[in-house]
Formats: C-alpha cells, structure tokens, sequence
C-alpha cells in the first residue's frame, strides 16, 4: 500500500458524502466555505450521464438510462483544486461541494472533517437506517409448504 492509497480512499469518502449531502445542509456552512479566495475553473454546469446497471449485480452490464447531474470545479488563491459531480440540477450546492473539497485538501483538514464530513455522514447514515426500516416493514416473507404425497 502506497503512502497516497489512504489519502485517496479519504477523498472518495468526503467526496462522496458531499455528492448525496441535502442542499440545505451544504447552505448551512455556505459563508465558512466561501470565507477564502477562490476561482471557478469550471463553473457549475448542468448535463446528463449514463448509468448503467448489471443484472443480479455480477452479470453483463448494460445502459440503464441517463440523468440529471451537476458539476464544478474551484481553485484556491492557495492552488488547491477541488472538484463535485452531484445529482440532480443544484449549481449551489455544486460550487459548494466543489469548495469543500478544495479545503479538505488542506492543512486544516481535521477541522473541516469535524464541521462538515462527519456530521453529514452521520445524518446520511441515519436517513438509510430509516428507511431501511420502513422498507423491512413492508417485507413479505415466502414459504413452500411440502406436501405429504408420495409417488
């Protein structure tokens, strides 16, 4: 394992808890992410993308559909690049998600994984909670009975 691997698996991570955080929890830190010098490299634009799928989750894969995301890319004055791919069409909470990124790169990553990473995880992890719940709720559980003739 290399010395970038686990940097790199902590990015996937913070990059994906902000690609499925709510736009009003990305509002509230809106004045601390934009509290720092900045330009769009790419500024938020709306497009499509493919999805594709697998049968079973192991088969062939094939094209499920397209939708609906959003993209940004932000440069630091400091040169640190961050960058957000979301779904749907939020250009808000795009540039937002593509700061976050941009300051978790940095030396005060610590601080931005406190304030914003681990509490948008934790209310992630609870909304899946919730409704794997209600989904357990409406399960239906299936059984043969085997009858007693003999050929």
């Amino acid at each position: 394992m290399t010395a970038t691997q686990p940097q790199q698996a902590a990015r996937q991570h913070w990059i994906g808890v902000l690609g499925r955080a709510q736009p009003d929890e990305l509002g509230r830190h809106e004045a601390a992410l934009r509290d720092a010098e900045y330009q769009l490299i790419r500024a938020p634009e709306i497009g499509m993308a493919l999805v594709r799928g697998r049968m079973g989750a192991s088969g062939a894969p094939f094209n499920l559909g397209e939708m609906t995301i959003t993209r940004c890319v932000v440069r630091l004055a400091d040169g640190r690049t961050g960058y957000s791919y979301l779904a749907g069409r939020d250009k808000r909470s795009a540039e937002l998600a593509a700061l976050a990124d941009a300051h978790l790169q940095g030396p005060r990553q610590a601080h931005w994984q406190a304030l914003l990473i681990d509490p948008l995880a934790q209310a992630q992890a609870e909304r899946r909670a919730q409704r794997e719940a209600e989904t357990a709720a409406t399960r239906v559980e299936f059984f043969t009975l085997v009858r007693g003739e003999n050929p």
